[in-house]
């Protein structure tokens, strides 16, 4: 009985989180087609084929489903645990052209543009649209890049603020690209391009900030 008990709460829970799974998709497609403001539960219930009574169970209001949906694509953007001990320069070229090239990739996606593009739609009917986009979404980018410019600054790779650092690296990564692909006047860059992209800023930060005077690179 008790063994039958488990597979009927995991079977459950694993119904729930399709059913979860569905909600936000139809919330985000909701969000897309209508907007923020003016999409409403009922319609997001109804495009996932859900009741009201079970969209507000799984996931919340339409807040709550908004963060929920930018939290789901901000979870792309985390450093990974296993990152390499930067002890020389050539690590730290490698880390940020790796970085570089996932964060210009996730962010390009055409899902990840809808968002922003949303945000911007609503800014002034909705502004907790950019609020969530800007604290959860583009948060995780950039808390992730200074992590990795914090342990470049520990292993004496790098002289500077953190944050600072971080924000100029990004400047040389995106240069005009995501206001072009926001605008709709530039194309998703392919793979290739992506990962020369992320190549050349990385070079080009690294020229920006040499190694401090007396300290041979190894």
């Amino acid at each position: 009985m008790a063994t039958t008990s488990i597979s009927k709460r995991r079977q459950k829970a694993g119904d729930d989180t399709k059913v979860r799974a569905r909600i936000l998709d139809a919330a985000f497609r909701a969000f897309k087609k209508s907007g923020y403001a003016t999409a409403s539960t009922l319609e997001i219930a109804t495009r996932a084929r859900v009741s009201k009574r079970e969209l507000y169970e799984l996931v919340g209001n339409k807040q709550e489903m908004l963060i929920a949906c930018i939290t789901q694509r901000a979870k792309r953007f985390d450093v990974p645990a296993d990152l390499p001990v930067l002890r020389n320069r050539e690590t730290l070229e490698q880390v940020l052209t790796s970085f570089g090239t996932k964060f210009v990739h996730e962010v390009s996606d055409p899902a990840v543009i809808a968002v922003f593009r949303l945000a911007i739609a609503e800014a002034a009917q909705a502004p907790e649209v950019a609020r969530a986009l800007d604290s959860i979404g583009r948060e995780a980018g950039r808390a992730a890049l200074r992590k990795i410019m914090a342990e470049a600054q520990a292993s004496e790779l790098l002289m500077g603020r953190p944050a600072e650092l971080a924000e100029q690296f990004g400047g040389l990564l995106w240069r005009d690209l995501l206001v072009g692909l926001l605008l709709g006047v530039a194309e998703r860059p392919t793979p290739r391009e992506i990962a020369a992209r992320a190549r050349d800023a990385a070079a080009a930060f690294l020229q920006l900030h040499p190694l401090p005077k007396g300290q041979a690179p190894e």
